[in-house]
């Protein structure tokens, strides 16, 4: 658990958007508004006290009007390629505020490192949880996820699909999606997302 506490502080994702914030002028309550997102929430993640889900992360930059990668890259990083080996990825396991529903996965960063791309690519490992409609998230943009190993419940507007290993969707994240752990293995996938910068 140590080791995940130092690979987020690496990250620095809550000096990031401190930054962000104050860059553009703008309160802890001016961020709540534009995102949804209460202020002690986003104060616990400006100060590395809440590691925030995707979605969560995805409103944000939104709301400051930058891509999603902003967020997982190094100062002084931004070659063209980036190699990420096996067992270097940024791993984030997000630590919930009291009352909050626990999240059902936690995801491993593969672009770290690199400037300016489109999409943001994550090792995204599944957790056995009670279906909860809190589970279902939206957010500009899309995504693509190819399941590696076990069976999920994808729930997408409305509708339910199950997915085994080898298989992939590819949707619109506008609309509200989520996943649920089917059978006993632990299920990785690869997800690739892609957020429109506004």
């Amino acid at each position: 658990m140590d080791n995940i506490r130092d690979q987020v502080k690496e990250l620095r994702l809550g000096l990031k958007i401190r930054r962000l914030r104050q860059e553009r002028r703008l309160t802890l309550q001016d961020v709540a508004q534009a995102t949804g997102l209460s202020k002690p929430l986003l104060s616990q993640i400006e100060n590395d006290q809440v590691i925030p889900p995707l979605a969560t992360l995805l409103r944000i930059a939104k709301a400051f009007k930058v891509g999603l990668h902003t967020f997982f890259q190094e100062e002084d990083a931004g070659g063209k390629c980036i190699l990420v080996r096996a067992g270097e990825s940024r791993r984030l396991q997000r630590r919930r505020p009291e009352g909050e529903v626990a999240p059902s996965y936690v995801y491993h960063s593969l672009g770290f490192g690199k400037k300016q791309r489109n999409m943001e690519p994550f090792l995204v490992e599944f957790e056995a949880r009670e279906w909860a409609p809190e589970l279902l998230v939206s957010h500009e943009g899309e995504e693509f996820l190819f399941l590696l190993e076990g069976e999920l419940e994808f729930q997408y507007a409305g509708e339910s699909m199950r997915l085994e290993a080898g298989d992939s969707v590819y949707y619109d994240s506008a609309e509200p999606h989520g996943y649920r752990v089917v059978g006993a293995q632990r299920p990785r996938a690869v997800a690739v997302l892609y957020s429109r910068e506004t």
